[in-house]
């Protein structure tokens, strides 16, 4: 049984002591891929470093974080598209829109938003969005890029039923995490109407950790946590649902159709 956790900030700072026993109990629990988001230029090194350490394992994204969307974001984006220049990645991600912490900046970052999805179908890859109380901002920009070569996940998605057949009818699949463990979370009472083949497993580590470890730091190896809520919401066994995901996961980033 092996799982994929499709989104996962292993170069934080937050595992800088423990990072290789970290990783070691993943993969010890069967998450064998993990799909790393980035954030700004800051970090471009560090994940770097990541994947030269476990290439087998790491796959990288490229892209600038909505809430790093500040007055330099022209020249993040320019440090963005160099490193497409210079190298392949899975994803360009996590980009969208946050306006949980700043409001002020909405023009810009769906100006940044547009744009590297822009650069995505331009090396024909998924996007990976971040939404944060924006989604009207969010599918609003993805209504202006709409077509058969816009795709990808909308990533920890907390949405209403409504709002998850809107991201899939924008070709997304729907990243699931700790927040449907969560007794508030919402998402549990309607994802059993959403069909499997348009979900993906993520834990967003180090933050959002499932229960029973709510409010601790988040970790990929209780991927496999989320896993088992899905289970129980699908009435399916473990295995299908890490096979399931799995392959969905391939769909998005390899481009491996399956049946």
């Amino acid at each position: 049984m092996q799982f994929t956790d499709t989104h996962t900030h292993l170069y934080s700072e937050a595992f800088d002591e423990d990072q290789d026993a970290m990783i070691k109990r993943a993969i010890d629990a069967g998450v064998t891929r993990f799909f790393i988001p980035a954030i700004d230029s800051e970090y471009t090194d560090r994940m770097y470093a990541l994947e030269a350490k476990y290439p087998e394992h790491m796959f990288l994204m490229m892209g600038l974080h909505p809430t790093h969307v500040k007055e330099n974001y022209e020249e993040e984006l320019l440090h963005v598209e160099e490193q497409f220049k210079n190298r392949s990645f899975y994803a360009v991600g996590e980009i969208g829109v946050d306006l949980y912490w700043d409001k002020s900046t909405l023009a810009i970052q769906q100006d940044a938003f547009k744009r590297q999805i822009q650069l995505a179908k331009k090396y024909k890859l998924p996007i990976v969005i971040h939404c944060r109380d924006a989604f009207d901002a969010v599918f609003e920009v993805l209504e202006s890029e709409k077509g058969d070569d816009l795709y990808g996940i909308f990533h920890c998605f907390t949405g209403t039923k409504e709002q998850a057949l809107q991201a899939i009818g924008y070709n997304m699949k729907l990243g699931i995490g700790g927040v449907a463990t969560f007794k508030n979370g919402k998402i549990d009472q309607f994802l059993s109407e959403i069909d499997l083949k348009h979900i993906v497993l993520e834990t967003d580590a180090p933050y959002l950790s499932p229960v029973p470890f709510r409010g601790k730091r988040n970790e990929s190896s209780y991927v496999t946590l989320v896993a088992e809520k899905l289970a129980t919401i699908y009435q399916k066994s473990l295995d299908e649902i890490a096979e399931i995901t799995s392959q969905n996961a391939n769909t998005v980033f390899l481009n491996i159709k399956t049946n």
